[in-house]
Protein backbone atom coordinates (compact mmCIF):
# COMPACT_ATOMS: atom_id res chain seq x y z
CA UNK A 1 0.00 0.00 0.00
CA UNK A 2 2.77 2.71 0.80
CA UNK A 3 5.01 1.88 -2.57
CA UNK A 4 1.48 2.61 -4.51
CA UNK A 5 0.71 5.33 -2.69
CA UNK A 6 4.15 6.47 -3.44
CA UNK A 7 3.78 6.20 -6.92
CA UNK A 8 0.17 8.26 -7.20
CA UNK A 9 1.38 11.10 -5.46
CA UNK A 10 4.72 11.11 -7.30
CA UNK A 11 2.89 10.83 -11.01
CA UNK A 12 -0.68 12.42 -10.28
CA UNK A 13 -1.09 14.19 -6.77
CA UNK A 14 -3.09 17.47 -6.69
CA UNK A 15 -4.12 19.16 -4.09
CA UNK A 16 -7.22 21.18 -3.46
CA UNK A 17 -8.35 22.99 -0.44
CA UNK A 18 -11.83 23.55 -0.43
CA UNK A 19 -13.98 24.28 3.33
CA UNK A 20 -11.12 23.19 5.05
CA UNK A 21 -10.40 19.94 3.91
CA UNK A 22 -7.91 18.18 1.58
CA UNK A 23 -8.74 16.27 -1.31
CA UNK A 24 -7.19 14.21 -3.97
CA UNK A 25 -8.26 13.65 -7.75
CA UNK A 26 -7.19 12.72 -11.12
CA UNK A 27 -6.44 15.46 -13.73
CA UNK A 28 -7.15 15.92 -17.29
CA UNK A 29 -8.21 12.02 -18.26
CA UNK A 30 -11.74 11.35 -17.84
CA UNK A 31 -13.51 8.39 -18.85
CA UNK A 32 -17.71 7.34 -18.65
CA UNK A 33 -17.99 5.62 -15.36
CA UNK A 34 -19.24 1.86 -16.80
CA UNK A 35 -15.31 2.31 -18.37
CA UNK A 36 -12.06 0.98 -17.28
CA UNK A 37 -9.18 1.75 -19.16
CA UNK A 38 -5.68 1.60 -17.64
CA UNK A 39 -3.77 4.92 -17.90
CA UNK A 40 0.02 4.39 -18.54
CA UNK A 41 3.16 6.74 -18.42
CA UNK A 42 6.41 6.62 -20.59
CA UNK A 43 9.72 5.36 -18.69
CA UNK A 44 11.50 8.72 -19.45
CA UNK A 45 8.99 10.72 -17.97
CA UNK A 46 8.28 8.69 -15.01
CA UNK A 47 12.26 8.19 -14.85
CA UNK A 48 12.20 12.45 -14.85
CA UNK A 49 9.41 13.52 -12.39
CA UNK A 50 10.73 16.44 -11.07
CA UNK A 51 14.08 16.24 -9.59
CA UNK A 52 15.72 12.80 -8.79
CA UNK A 53 13.40 10.34 -8.77
CA UNK A 54 10.68 12.62 -6.89
CA UNK A 55 10.91 10.70 -4.01
CA UNK A 56 13.04 12.58 -1.75
CA UNK A 57 10.77 15.19 0.93
CA UNK A 58 11.93 19.37 -0.21
CA UNK A 59 11.43 21.48 2.41
CA UNK A 60 11.20 25.23 2.13
CA UNK A 61 13.82 27.52 3.08
CA UNK A 62 15.25 31.48 2.48
CA UNK A 63 18.48 32.69 2.02
CA UNK A 64 19.47 34.17 5.06
CA UNK A 65 23.01 35.96 6.15
CA UNK A 66 24.70 34.66 8.48
CA UNK A 67 25.95 38.07 9.98
CA UNK A 68 23.14 40.20 11.35
CA UNK A 69 23.66 43.86 12.61
CA UNK A 70 20.79 44.85 14.86
CA UNK A 71 20.00 48.59 15.68
CA UNK A 72 18.33 48.99 19.19
CA UNK A 73 16.56 52.30 19.29
CA UNK A 74 17.44 54.56 22.55
CA UNK A 75 14.06 54.56 24.26
CA UNK A 76 14.79 58.64 25.47
CA UNK A 77 14.92 59.52 21.93
CA UNK A 78 12.92 60.41 19.09
CA UNK A 79 13.79 59.44 15.72
CA UNK A 80 14.36 62.38 13.35
CA UNK A 81 14.27 60.97 9.77
CA UNK A 82 15.33 57.47 8.31
CA UNK A 83 17.72 57.55 5.39
CA UNK A 84 17.37 54.12 4.51
CA UNK A 85 14.53 51.69 3.10
CA UNK A 86 14.03 47.71 3.35
CA UNK A 87 16.08 45.87 0.68
CA UNK A 88 18.41 48.98 0.27
CA UNK A 89 22.32 48.22 0.22
CA UNK A 90 24.37 49.69 2.44
CA UNK A 91 27.89 50.44 3.03
CA UNK A 92 30.23 50.82 6.50
CA UNK A 93 29.67 54.19 7.50
CA UNK A 94 26.20 54.74 5.57
CA UNK A 95 23.82 57.18 7.34
CA UNK A 96 21.04 54.98 8.45
CA UNK A 97 18.40 57.55 10.59
CA UNK A 98 19.07 60.50 12.85
CA UNK A 99 17.22 61.28 16.45
CA UNK A 100 16.08 64.42 17.06
CA UNK A 101 18.09 66.67 18.91
CA UNK A 102 16.10 69.64 20.05
CA UNK A 103 15.16 68.62 23.43
CA UNK A 104 19.06 67.66 23.98
CA UNK A 105 20.21 70.87 22.46
CA UNK A 106 17.25 72.88 24.96
CA UNK A 107 18.75 70.30 27.81
CA UNK A 108 22.08 71.07 27.58
CA UNK A 109 22.01 74.88 27.96
CA UNK A 110 20.01 74.63 31.12
CA UNK A 111 22.82 71.63 32.38
CA UNK A 112 25.99 74.57 31.35
CA UNK A 113 23.63 77.15 33.22
CA UNK A 114 23.37 74.59 36.05
CA UNK A 115 27.04 74.08 36.05
CA UNK A 116 28.02 77.80 36.03
CA UNK A 117 26.26 78.12 39.30
CA UNK A 118 27.90 75.24 40.82
CA UNK A 119 31.14 76.19 40.25
CA UNK A 120 30.08 79.63 41.51
CA UNK A 121 28.74 77.84 44.69
CA UNK A 122 32.36 75.92 44.94
CA UNK A 123 34.27 79.31 44.75
CA UNK A 124 32.24 80.94 47.00
CA UNK A 125 32.40 77.90 49.89
CA UNK A 126 36.24 77.28 49.05
CA UNK A 127 36.79 81.50 50.15
CA UNK A 128 34.46 80.78 53.63
CA UNK A 129 36.85 77.82 54.48
CA UNK A 130 39.99 79.62 53.85
CA UNK A 131 38.68 82.42 55.79
CA UNK A 132 37.56 80.18 59.16
CA UNK A 133 41.26 78.51 59.03
CA UNK A 134 42.12 82.11 58.98
CA UNK A 135 39.68 83.21 62.02
CA UNK A 136 41.09 79.72 63.56
CA UNK A 137 44.28 80.97 63.65
CA UNK A 138 43.75 84.52 65.23
CA UNK A 139 40.74 83.11 67.41
CA UNK A 140 41.39 82.00 71.46
CA UNK A 141 41.91 78.26 72.37
CA UNK A 142 38.13 78.10 73.86
CA UNK A 143 36.63 79.65 70.17
CA UNK A 144 38.83 77.37 67.96
CA UNK A 145 36.63 74.14 68.67
CA UNK A 146 33.65 75.87 67.53
CA UNK A 147 35.06 76.79 64.28
CA UNK A 148 36.99 73.50 63.82
CA UNK A 149 33.42 72.25 63.41
CA UNK A 150 32.52 75.27 61.16
CA UNK A 151 35.59 73.74 58.75
CA UNK A 152 34.40 70.37 58.73
CA UNK A 153 30.70 71.49 57.81
CA UNK A 154 31.93 73.59 55.50
CA UNK A 155 34.51 71.19 53.85
CA UNK A 156 31.04 68.44 53.64
CA UNK A 157 28.94 70.17 52.09
CA UNK A 158 32.18 71.57 49.62
CA UNK A 159 32.21 67.81 48.87
CA UNK A 160 29.12 67.32 48.19
CA UNK A 161 28.75 70.57 46.16
CA UNK A 162 31.81 68.36 43.85
CA UNK A 163 30.01 65.53 43.48
CA UNK A 164 26.84 67.24 42.27
CA UNK A 165 29.07 69.25 39.65
CA UNK A 166 30.90 66.01 38.53
CA UNK A 167 27.49 64.69 37.68
CA UNK A 168 26.34 67.61 35.97
CA UNK A 169 29.05 67.79 34.26
CA UNK A 170 28.44 64.16 32.81
CA UNK A 171 25.14 65.37 32.00
CA UNK A 172 26.55 67.61 30.02
CA UNK A 173 28.99 64.98 28.20
CA UNK A 174 26.48 62.95 27.18
CA UNK A 175 23.72 65.51 26.27
CA UNK A 176 27.10 66.53 23.68
CA UNK A 177 27.62 62.89 22.54
CA UNK A 178 23.87 62.74 21.61
CA UNK A 179 24.11 65.72 19.94
CA UNK A 180 27.14 65.19 18.27
CA UNK A 181 25.89 61.05 17.33
CA UNK A 182 22.68 61.89 16.32
CA UNK A 183 22.94 60.12 13.03
CA UNK A 184 23.55 56.53 13.43
CA UNK A 185 25.44 54.92 11.02
CA UNK A 186 25.75 51.54 9.70
CA UNK A 187 29.02 49.47 10.95
CA UNK A 188 28.61 46.99 8.11
CA UNK A 189 28.50 46.28 4.70
CA UNK A 190 24.97 44.61 3.56
CA UNK A 191 21.23 45.50 3.16
CA UNK A 192 18.86 46.74 5.04
CA UNK A 193 16.49 44.15 6.56
CA UNK A 194 13.97 45.42 8.38
CA UNK A 195 12.96 49.09 9.61
CA UNK A 196 10.50 48.75 12.83
CA UNK A 197 8.62 52.49 12.03
CA UNK A 198 5.46 53.50 11.35
CA UNK A 199 6.04 53.51 7.62
CA UNK A 200 7.71 49.97 7.52
CA UNK A 201 7.03 46.62 8.02
CA UNK A 202 9.54 44.37 9.98
CA UNK A 203 10.97 41.50 8.72
CA UNK A 204 11.19 41.58 5.10
CA UNK A 205 13.65 38.92 4.06
CA UNK A 206 13.06 36.54 6.93
CA UNK A 207 9.39 37.29 8.70
CA UNK A 208 10.95 37.16 12.11
CA UNK A 209 8.54 38.93 14.02
CA UNK A 210 9.82 38.90 17.59
CA UNK A 211 12.88 40.95 16.39
CA UNK A 212 12.20 44.42 18.10
CA UNK A 213 15.58 45.83 16.94
CA UNK A 214 14.22 49.04 15.35
CA UNK A 215 16.78 48.23 12.17
CA UNK A 216 18.60 45.41 11.15
CA UNK A 217 21.21 45.32 8.36
CA UNK A 218 21.70 41.99 7.16
CA UNK A 219 26.28 41.22 6.03
CA UNK A 220 26.52 40.66 2.40
CA UNK A 221 29.03 38.09 1.45
CA UNK A 222 28.51 34.85 3.70
CA UNK A 223 24.65 32.99 3.09
CA UNK A 224 23.00 30.36 4.83
CA UNK A 225 19.63 28.71 4.16
CA UNK A 226 17.26 28.56 6.81
CA UNK A 227 14.46 26.45 6.29
CA UNK A 228 11.64 24.32 8.55
CA UNK A 229 11.08 20.59 9.24
CA UNK A 230 7.80 19.93 11.13
CA UNK A 231 7.95 16.88 13.69
CA UNK A 232 6.61 14.82 11.86
CA UNK A 233 9.02 14.45 9.53
CA UNK A 234 11.69 14.62 11.69
CA UNK A 235 11.59 10.63 12.84
CA UNK A 236 12.54 9.46 9.27
CA UNK A 237 15.78 11.13 9.83
CA UNK A 238 16.48 12.61 6.30
CA UNK A 239 17.50 15.91 7.87
CA UNK A 240 19.69 15.31 10.77
CA UNK A 241 23.14 17.57 12.17
CA UNK A 242 25.62 17.04 9.93
CA UNK A 243 23.29 15.73 6.56
CA UNK A 244 24.19 16.80 3.53
CA UNK A 245 21.59 18.86 1.25
CA UNK A 246 20.82 19.70 -1.92
CA UNK A 247 19.50 23.36 -2.29
CA UNK A 248 17.07 24.20 -5.25
CA UNK A 249 16.55 27.81 -7.02
CA UNK A 250 12.66 28.11 -7.52
CA UNK A 251 12.45 29.85 -10.65
CA UNK A 252 15.28 27.43 -12.01
CA UNK A 253 14.96 23.46 -11.60
CA UNK A 254 18.30 22.89 -13.11
CA UNK A 255 20.15 25.67 -10.50
CA UNK A 256 21.25 24.12 -7.35
CA UNK A 257 23.63 24.36 -5.03
CA UNK A 258 25.10 21.73 -2.02
CA UNK A 259 25.73 22.43 1.63
CA UNK A 260 25.65 20.67 5.11
CA UNK A 261 22.72 21.01 8.28
CA UNK A 262 24.67 22.62 10.93
CA UNK A 263 21.88 23.32 13.21
CA UNK A 264 18.16 22.10 14.12
CA UNK A 265 16.81 24.66 16.29
CA UNK A 266 14.84 22.57 18.44
CA UNK A 267 14.73 25.23 21.19
CA UNK A 268 12.75 27.41 19.25
CA UNK A 269 9.98 25.43 17.87
CA UNK A 270 6.23 27.42 16.24
CA UNK A 271 3.43 25.64 16.86
CA UNK A 272 0.43 25.24 14.37
CA UNK A 273 -3.09 23.18 13.05
CA UNK A 274 -1.88 20.84 10.39
CA UNK A 275 -4.38 20.41 7.95
CA UNK A 276 -3.81 17.01 7.12
CA UNK A 277 -6.42 14.66 8.40
CA UNK A 278 -5.82 11.00 9.64
CA UNK A 279 -7.49 7.99 8.29
CA UNK A 280 -9.34 7.69 11.71
CA UNK A 281 -10.74 10.91 10.60
CA UNK A 282 -9.99 12.45 14.03
CA UNK A 283 -9.59 15.96 12.39
CA UNK A 284 -6.28 18.06 11.80
CA UNK A 285 -3.64 17.54 14.40
CA UNK A 286 -1.50 19.90 15.90
CA UNK A 287 2.38 19.77 15.55
CA UNK A 288 5.60 21.82 15.83
CA UNK A 289 8.05 23.17 13.23
CA UNK A 290 11.50 23.74 14.30
CA UNK A 291 14.04 26.29 12.28
CA UNK A 292 16.91 24.62 10.42
CA UNK A 293 20.51 25.63 9.38
CA UNK A 294 22.27 24.71 5.89
CA UNK A 295 25.89 26.03 5.41
CA UNK A 296 26.77 26.13 1.39
CA UNK A 297 29.16 25.07 -0.23
CA UNK A 298 29.14 27.48 -2.42
CA UNK A 299 26.45 31.01 -2.99
CA UNK A 300 27.55 31.60 -7.07
CA UNK A 301 24.29 32.79 -8.12
CA UNK A 302 22.11 32.73 -4.91
CA UNK A 303 20.77 36.18 -3.63
CA UNK A 304 19.99 37.59 -0.44
CA UNK A 305 16.40 36.65 0.68
CA UNK A 306 15.91 34.33 -2.29
CA UNK A 307 13.43 31.30 -1.94
CA UNK A 308 14.23 27.94 -2.36
CA UNK A 309 13.58 23.88 -1.66
CA UNK A 310 16.01 22.04 0.71
CA UNK A 311 16.00 18.07 0.17
CA UNK A 312 18.18 15.51 1.63
CA UNK A 313 21.42 14.51 -0.48
CA UNK A 314 20.93 11.06 -1.09
CA UNK A 315 23.21 10.86 -4.56
CA UNK A 316 20.02 11.73 -7.00
CA UNK A 317 22.23 14.38 -8.40
CA UNK A 318 24.73 11.09 -9.87
CA UNK A 319 24.29 10.82 -13.89
CA UNK A 320 23.73 7.73 -14.76
CA UNK A 321 23.84 5.62 -18.10
CA UNK A 322 21.01 3.46 -18.91
CA UNK A 323 16.80 3.19 -17.55
CA UNK A 324 16.58 3.40 -13.65
CA UNK A 325 13.61 2.25 -12.32
CA UNK A 326 11.74 2.65 -9.24
CA UNK A 327 11.57 -0.31 -7.27
CA UNK A 328 7.77 -0.05 -6.86
CA UNK A 329 6.91 -0.23 -10.67
CA UNK A 330 8.68 -3.53 -10.84
CA UNK A 331 6.90 -7.11 -9.45
CA UNK A 332 8.53 -10.48 -8.51
CA UNK A 333 11.67 -8.91 -7.98
CA UNK A 334 13.31 -11.93 -6.44
CA UNK A 335 12.09 -14.24 -8.97
CA UNK A 336 10.64 -13.32 -12.47
CA UNK A 337 10.82 -9.88 -12.20
CA UNK A 338 8.34 -7.77 -15.02
CA UNK A 339 6.73 -4.34 -15.21
CA UNK A 340 2.96 -3.93 -17.06
CA UNK A 341 3.13 -2.19 -20.36
CA UNK A 342 1.15 -1.09 -23.04
CA UNK A 343 2.11 -3.68 -25.95
CA UNK A 344 2.04 -0.92 -28.83
CA UNK A 345 -1.02 -1.67 -29.93
CA UNK A 346 -3.10 -0.11 -26.44
CA UNK A 347 -3.27 -3.41 -24.54
CA UNK A 348 -2.17 -4.09 -21.27
CA UNK A 349 0.72 -7.20 -20.86
CA UNK A 350 3.29 -8.65 -18.44
CA UNK A 351 7.11 -6.74 -19.61
CA UNK A 352 9.68 -9.18 -18.49
CA UNK A 353 12.67 -7.06 -17.92
CA UNK A 354 16.26 -7.65 -17.03
CA UNK A 355 17.25 -5.99 -13.88
CA UNK A 356 20.88 -4.68 -13.52
CA UNK A 357 22.29 -3.03 -10.28
CA UNK A 358 19.92 -2.39 -7.36
CA UNK A 359 20.47 1.71 -5.65
CA UNK A 360 19.13 1.31 -2.24
CA UNK A 361 19.49 4.82 -1.40
CA UNK A 362 17.07 5.81 -4.52
CA UNK A 363 15.21 2.67 -4.46
CA UNK A 364 15.68 2.14 -8.10
CA UNK A 365 16.60 -0.85 -10.46
CA UNK A 366 18.99 -0.46 -13.39
CA UNK A 367 16.96 -2.29 -16.63
CA UNK A 368 19.11 -3.95 -18.33
CA UNK A 369 16.94 -5.25 -21.40
CA UNK A 370 13.32 -5.16 -21.94
CA UNK A 371 12.47 -1.38 -21.49
CA UNK A 372 12.97 1.19 -24.02
CA UNK A 373 12.40 4.80 -22.76
CA UNK A 374 9.45 5.32 -25.24
CA UNK A 375 7.55 2.36 -23.99
CA UNK A 376 4.73 2.98 -21.63
CA UNK A 377 4.22 1.43 -17.83
CA UNK A 378 1.91 1.69 -15.08
CA UNK A 379 1.68 1.22 -11.63
CA UNK A 380 0.81 -2.22 -10.12
CA UNK A 381 -2.70 -2.78 -8.66
CA UNK A 382 -5.05 -5.32 -7.77
CA UNK A 383 -7.11 -6.01 -10.98
CA UNK A 384 -5.03 -5.66 -13.76
CA UNK A 385 -4.78 -7.88 -16.00
CA UNK A 386 -3.38 -8.67 -19.91
CA UNK A 387 -5.37 -7.49 -22.19
CA UNK A 388 -6.73 -4.30 -20.63
CA UNK A 389 -6.85 -1.21 -22.69
CA UNK A 390 -4.27 0.98 -21.98
CA UNK A 391 -4.10 4.76 -22.30
CA UNK A 392 -1.20 7.28 -22.59
CA UNK A 393 -1.62 9.45 -19.47
CA UNK A 394 -1.89 13.45 -20.14
CA UNK A 395 -1.27 14.40 -16.78
CA UNK A 396 1.04 12.06 -15.20
CA UNK A 397 -2.01 9.41 -13.99
CA UNK A 398 -0.96 6.28 -13.39
CA UNK A 399 -3.55 2.56 -12.87
CA UNK A 400 -6.92 2.06 -13.47
CA UNK A 401 -9.50 4.87 -14.09
CA UNK A 402 -12.40 2.63 -12.71
CA UNK A 403 -10.95 -0.06 -10.76
CA UNK A 404 -13.71 -3.17 -10.56
CA UNK A 405 -14.90 -4.41 -6.85
CA UNK A 406 -14.10 -1.25 -5.05
CA UNK A 407 -11.05 -2.50 -3.46
CA UNK A 408 -8.79 -0.61 -1.29
CA UNK A 409 -6.48 1.45 -4.16
CA UNK A 410 -5.23 3.67 -1.41
CA UNK A 411 -8.23 6.32 -1.52
CA UNK A 412 -10.42 7.22 1.52
CA UNK A 413 -13.93 7.40 0.96
CA UNK A 414 -13.93 11.19 1.17
CA UNK A 415 -11.11 10.87 -1.59
CA UNK A 416 -8.26 11.41 0.69
CA UNK A 417 -5.14 9.31 -0.18
CA UNK A 418 -4.27 7.47 3.22
CA UNK A 419 -1.61 5.30 4.51
CA UNK A 420 -0.99 2.72 7.26
CA UNK A 421 -0.48 6.31 9.66
CA UNK A 422 -2.89 8.39 7.88
CA UNK A 423 0.15 10.66 6.56
CA UNK A 424 0.90 11.41 2.79
CA UNK A 425 3.70 9.21 2.10
CA UNK A 426 6.84 9.89 0.18
CA UNK A 427 7.43 12.02 -2.86
CA UNK A 428 6.31 15.68 -1.25
CA UNK A 429 7.94 18.31 -0.73
CA UNK A 430 7.52 19.54 3.09
CA UNK A 431 6.83 23.38 3.37
CA UNK A 432 6.55 25.06 6.57
CA UNK A 433 3.68 23.36 7.85
CA UNK A 434 3.40 20.31 5.88
CA UNK A 435 4.27 18.80 2.47
CA UNK A 436 4.58 20.09 -0.89
CA UNK A 437 4.97 17.99 -4.09
CA UNK A 438 7.40 18.14 -6.87
CA UNK A 439 6.92 18.99 -10.31
CA UNK A 440 4.35 16.22 -12.39
CA UNK A 441 5.49 14.85 -15.42
CA UNK A 442 8.75 15.39 -15.15
CA UNK A 443 8.21 18.80 -17.07
CA UNK A 444 10.75 21.01 -16.47
CA UNK A 445 10.00 24.64 -14.38
CA UNK A 446 8.63 27.28 -16.95
CA UNK A 447 9.23 30.57 -14.73
CA UNK A 448 5.21 31.05 -14.56
CA UNK A 449 3.36 31.45 -11.27
CA UNK A 450 4.09 28.51 -8.99
CA UNK A 451 2.03 26.31 -9.26
CA UNK A 452 3.55 24.40 -6.05
CA UNK A 453 0.63 22.13 -3.74
CA UNK A 454 0.91 22.83 -0.23
CA UNK A 455 -0.42 21.21 2.76
CA UNK A 456 -0.33 23.27 5.63
CA UNK A 457 1.23 26.57 4.31
CA UNK A 458 4.12 28.63 5.15
CA UNK A 459 3.66 31.10 7.96
CA UNK A 460 2.33 34.24 7.51
CA UNK A 461 0.13 33.29 4.30
CA UNK A 462 2.45 34.92 1.50
CA UNK A 463 1.96 31.66 -0.79
CA UNK A 464 -1.65 32.01 -0.49
CA UNK A 465 -1.98 35.98 -1.01
CA UNK A 466 -0.67 35.12 -4.53
CA UNK A 467 -4.02 35.19 -5.99
CA UNK A 468 -2.42 34.23 -9.83
CA UNK A 469 -0.72 31.30 -8.36
CA UNK A 470 -2.13 28.16 -8.54
CA UNK A 471 -1.05 27.32 -4.85
CA UNK A 472 -3.31 25.35 -2.89
CA UNK A 473 -3.34 25.77 0.46
CA UNK A 474 -5.11 23.73 3.17
CA UNK A 475 -3.43 25.73 6.41
CA UNK A 476 -2.03 28.69 7.83
CA UNK A 477 1.41 30.27 5.95
CA UNK A 478 4.63 31.51 7.65
CA UNK A 479 6.19 34.34 6.61
CA UNK A 480 6.94 34.27 3.39
CA UNK A 481 9.13 31.00 3.34
CA UNK A 482 7.59 29.74 0.60
CA UNK A 483 6.59 32.39 -1.72
CA UNK A 484 9.31 32.19 -5.09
Amino acid sequence: MKKKIIAIVCAVAVLAAAGGGVTWHFLGNSTKEDDNVVYVNTVKALTNLGTGNGMENRYAGVVESENTWKVEKNSEKKVKEVYVEVGQEVQVGTPLFSYDTEKFQSDLEQAQLDLERINNELSSMNTNINQLYKDKKQASKDQQASITLEIQEAELDLKKKEYEGKSKQAEIDKLNDNITNATVISEIAGVVKSINNDDSSAGAYSGDSSDNSFLTVLATGNFRVKGQINEQNMSDGSITEGSKVIVHSRVDENQTWTGTVTKIDRENARTGSNNVYNSSGDGMTQSSNYPFYVQLDGTNGLMLGQHVYVEPDVGQQEVKTGIWLSDYFINDIDSNPYVWADDGNGKLEKRSVTLGTHDENMMEYQITDGLKEEDAITFPEDGLEEGMKTVVSTDGSLGQSNPAGGEDDGMMDDGMLDNDDGMVDDGMTQDENGMVDNTMDGAEYSGEEDTTNVIGGADGGEAGENDAADTQEAGSAEDGEVQP
